[in-house]
């Protein structure tokens, strides 16, 4: 850490703001990874209360009042951003403070790991109640039906799609853009969650938010599926085997992104994934992914190793775009 600050502060120049951003990354990557999301007035939360008010005010069931919802929400985090990497340009010390709070502020890899082995543990005790309770930390649907099964492969699909979305998208749009890649990834995910699903209300209004999350999980998702192929034996998989199946399900999944993730989850832990999911006033049934038996709750360790070895993979390919973002810049005679 020593070394890092005098490498920053000796670079009082663009591309030591490039090194700034890819030492935040890394620092904030290492603060989610020891400390978890701040327990306290959690920047998320504050943003998610500023949006809802913002909703009240602009609401109407169509979808032109659902972009502008969408535009000024995320457009304020982004310029926010802009106006901090502005002001750090020459400020590579301030800056990667910035990017590494921002970092950690955005990440949430600690605290899905542990809602994983919290479930697993419930499962090992036969505790389906406390199970069915804690299920509403990962994802939305009706655990009052659910069997051991049923809970366990919520929870891996939901630690699937959600590395991408909690942890690797962050990284790759904070390595491509810095502060503002930060900030309105996590903006425009949060949206999503908030309005981006099926309802009478949100199915017009909610309907921005939820393409321009699809949009910018592209890339990212598909990271995820890779990385995730990549790190098949620390969950006792076979890249190979995760690969295969990866490539044949992938697409089979209703959302563009979410198949992507969980295909490769089902491959390297050798599970099936995919199937009947009860919401809160709805059902959707979903094709299979993967060839295995249903997950148990052993799997659930191993599916947060691997998103664990996914998260660092990404941090580390992030730090490395920043730093070839530089010498782009500097090649194409920027600034």
């Amino acid at each position: 850490m020593e070394r890092a600050g005098r490498m920053l502060s000796a670079r009082s120049s663009p591309r030591g703001a490039a090194t700034a951003d890819a030492v935040g990354l890394l620092v904030g990557f290492a603060l989610d990874a020891v400390l978890g999301d701040p327990r306290r007035l959690h920047p998320v939360a504050g943003f998610g209360q500023a949006a809802g008010a913002l909703e009240r005010r602009l609401y109407a069931p169509h979808r032109r009042a659902g972009a502008a919802f969408t535009a000024v929400a995320v457009g304020v985090p982004v310029v926010a951003g802009l106006v901090a990497s502005v002001l750090t340009r020459r400020q590579p010390v301030a800056r990667a403070v910035l990017v590494a709070a921002a970092t950690w502020t955005v990440l949430g890899g600690r605290t899905l790991r542990r809602e994983s082995a919290v479930m697993a543990a419930h499962l090992e005790r036969g505790d389906l109640l406390a199970a069915r309770g804690r299920l509403s930390h990962l994802c939305g649907r009706d655990p009052s039906t659910l069997d051991e099964p049923e809970l366990a492969r919520a929870t891996v699909e939901s630690v699937a799609e959600n590395t991408s979305d909690a942890v690797v998208a962050p990284l790759l749009w904070g390595g491509l853009l810095g502060l503002p890649g930060l900030l309105g990834y996590r903006a425009a995910n949060t949206l999503d969650a908030m309005v981006g699903h099926r309802s009478p209300r949100y199915a017009r209004f909610g309907t921005p938010a939820a393409r321009l999350d699809d949009l910018l999980n592209l890339v990212p998702s598909r990271l995820t599926g890779l990385l995730t192929i990549t790190a098949a034996p620390l969950a006792g998989g076979r890249p190979a085997e995760a690969l295969r199946v990866w490539r044949r399900d992938r697409n089979d999944h209703p959302s563009p992104n979410a198949g992507q993730c969980e295909s490769a989850m089902a491959g390297a832990l050798g599970v099936r994934l995919g199937g009947r999911n009860v919401y809160f006033g709805r059902t959707e049934t979903r094709p299979l992914l993967g060839d295995g038996p249903r997950p148990a709750a052993g799997h659930l360790r191993r599916a947060a190793r691997l998103s664990g070895a996914v998260g660092l993979g990404a941090a580390v390919l992030a730090a490395g775009v920043a730093l070839v973002r530089s010498g782009l810049r500097r090649r194409a005679g920027g600034r």
